[in-house]
């Protein structure tokens, strides 16, 4: 004999209600949490509020204390007034802006060549074959020369030095002169992160490559070079960070970016507001790059804790 199918005593939809919808405290598939887990939620959620208002009070704390300390200095109306005048920041804006943008183009054309100068140094200093020892040794004493060498003495050997040789059709402008030393000095270092990216990538994937019929220079350019540039994001972006301050190293030359309009309007007042004020413009660009590396780590890291592709 077929029993009879009888309606649920919960409802003709089932024990959740209608169309099956989860109640409270449940999941969508049907799930209930312990009560031990909603207490220990709980007391994350608790100490989490508890400490971001710690953190929050200890930080004005520490800002208060610094400041009295600041304003109740001996000579801090004076340095009010010569670092922090409102009415010379006023004036200083609009011309250190102006040579902001200077900077700007200086940063996205110099960052390009260096990344590309860096990338094929890097190539360089990995290629084997006997062969291709010349070119090695060549890669690695530009990098070994450029990395020891400081920044200022390239700036002003290119800038001063170049001019005086007097070669045709070699520019004079300082500007190109001076991000032609921002070039070949920050290609030396993107070279060395390029190089670790590419050394970092496991000597079985070049062998695989091999094994699939690709060149050296395809198992390069399409299996190894893919896989490190993604490893070595961070640090890329880190020397982009330092590229971009550096580019106020052009101004000893003369040109007129953020810093030289700052120092011509300092020397015309005898008021150093106004490098305040592009310092300030400086920071202002640099920390938005500074925390995209810091996200982009942060992703990277939690992809390669989890198995992913790094």
């Amino acid at each position: 004999m077929i029993p009879q199918l009888t309606k649920s005593a919960d409802g003709p939809d089932g024990p959740d209600g209608p169309s099956g919808a989860a109640g409270p405290g449940q999941d969508d598939d049907g799930y209930t949490p312990s009560a031990r887990r909603l207490a220990r939620e709980r007391h994350h959620r608790a100490r989490t509020r508890r400490a971001a208002a710690v953190a929050a009070l200890s930080t004005v704390v520490t800002l208060t204390v610094l400041g009295l300390l600041v304003v109740r200095s001996p000579g801090w109306p004076r340095t009010r007034e010569t670092f922090f005048s409102a009415e010379y920041a006023r004036q200083a804006l609009p011309k250190v802006l102006d040579g902001l943008w200077l900077n700007l183009r200086l940063l996205l054309i110099c960052g390009a060549l260096a990344l590309l100068l860096g990338l094929l140094l890097a190539v360089a200093r990995t290629v084997r074959g006997p062969a291709l020892f010349p070119l090695r040794a060549l890669a690695t004493a530009y990098v070994d020369f450029f990395r020891g060498l400081p920044l200022i003495i390239c700036l002003l050997a290119v800038i001063f030095g170049v001019p005086a040789l007097r070669l045709q059709g070699v520019p004079t402008d300082p500007v190109v002169l001076g991000g032609a030393a921002l070039v070949l000095t920050y290609a030396a270092y993107l070279a060395e992160v390029f190089r670790a990216g590419i050394e970092s990538v496991h000597p079985s994937q070049r062998a695989a490559a091999r094994s699939l019929g690709l060149s050296s220079g395809q198992a390069m350019r399409y299996v190894v070079l893919p896989q490190a540039v993604r490893r070595v994001v961070p640090p890329l972006l880190n020397d982009l960070v330092s590229l971009q301050k550096d580019t106020g190293l052009v101004s000893i030359a003369g040109a007129v970016d953020a810093v030289y309009a700052a120092q011509i309007l300092a020397s015309k007042t005898f008021n150093y507001t106004p490098y305040v004020v592009a310092g300030l413009v400086f920071v202002a660009l640099t920390v938005p790059m500074t925390r995209l590396t810091d996200r982009v780590t942060a992703r990277m890291n939690r992809r390669q804790s989890q198995g992913g592709t790094v």
